[in-house]
């Protein structure tokens, strides 16, 4: 299996800012890879120089066989870009949109017009193709999005932050549908900071901050990284949360999370099963009443915690290191 994206040792640079730090990896054809990092990371630079918008300060990376640098032009018809914000003509009706896609792709009138009504089908958008898209909820914007970025079939799809500002329901609704790109061939470069996506969408999951990859694997490799168990529980009282936690310390073999609003206490032991057991025997004989308890495998945010030292986030706007290189090139 050849690569479908390679970056070799890629930098870019804002005055004083170093968005991209060496960053290396691969990408198998007909794979999917999650970046999984906090705001600042480099994530949107990483995909905005991989799809030509941003050239790099140094390094190489080649996408779909063609160097993002010196064949740019080339590269740009064999990629679909869908970016944090659905990018589209608020004016145009869905069809038009996907449409003028087409044209700017010089797929010429008829055939764009073909593959827009494909596509509105695929998304389940045919009731709504001729209506203007300001009408349209976020959840059809995203799916009306990512179907412009396939108008071209393109065997290579970037995705940055695919699920900004979906409700639970429209976001599971749009994984299904990634998941039916690659299972027909694609190849799919994701960034997300949600857990879940990354677990549920991705073949290897790359961990990235401050524009380095510090860790690469499935999300078993990775969990597998931080080993152990986990004793998860929760107390009845604030006061009680701070006894149990100075009581489990002697238990733990980590960071101990403590979540004051939902009065949960979370704590990486060895030798799970006794640890919980002699656990909550001392929290009986110390009078801390134990709501619910139990042990647990480390989870993609346990890793990430671990690997970044902070607990991530939602999706917000672009983080500032890429919002610095952005504006460097306009």
């Amino acid at each position: 299996m050849s690569d479908a994206i390679t970056a070799e040792g890629l930098v870019k640079r804002y005055g004083e800012v170093t968005a991209l730090d060496g960053l290396s990896f691969s990408v198998p054809e007909g794979t999917v890879l999650a970046l999984l990092g906090p705001n600042g990371a480099g994530k949107t630079t990483t995909v905005r120089v991989l799809t030509t918008l941003l050239p790099p300060d140094g390094g190489r990376a080649t996408v779909a066989g063609f160097d993002v640098a010196g064949q740019a032009r080339r590269l740009r018809a064999r990629i679909g870009l869908s970016g944090q914000y659905a990018a589209v003509d608020e004016h145009l009706t869905g069809a038009e949109n996907l449409e003028m896609v087409g044209r700017l792709y010089h797929l010429g009138a008829k055939r764009s017009k073909a593959r827009a009504r494909e596509l509105l089908e695929r998304f389940d958008l045919t009731d709504a193709a001729d209506r203007p898209v300001k009408g349209y909820s976020g959840g059809m914007r995203r799916r009306i999005d990512l179907a412009g970025a396939l108008v071209a079939d393109p065997p290579v799809l970037f995705l940055d932050e695919p699920s900004t500002g979906l409700d639970p329901r429209a976001r599971a609704g749009l994984w299904d549908t990634i998941s039916e790109i690659v299972a027909a061939g694609s190849t799919l470069l994701l960034t997300t900071q949600y857990m879940e996506e990354a677990d549920h969408l991705a073949d290897q999951i790359m961990v990235v901050d401050h524009g380095r990859a510090i860790a690469r694997g499935t999300a078993d490799e990775l969990k597998d990284q931080v080993g152990g168990n986990r004793i998860e529980l929760t107390v009845t009282s604030a006061a009680e949360l701070e006894t149990a936690r100075q009581m489990l310390a002697w238990f733990a073999v980590g960071t101990i999370r403590t979540v004051p609003e939902s009065l949960q206490i979370t704590v990486p032991v060895t030798d799970g099963p006794e640890a919980l057991r002699q656990a909550l025997g001392q929290l009986a004989e110390a009078g801390v009443r134990v709501r619910d308890a139990g042990l647990r495998r480390p989870t993609l945010d346990d890793v990430y915690l671990t690997l970044t030292g902070h607990q991530a986030s939602g999706p917000q706007h672009t983080d500032d290191a890429d919002e610095k290189v952005l504006e460097a090139a306009r």
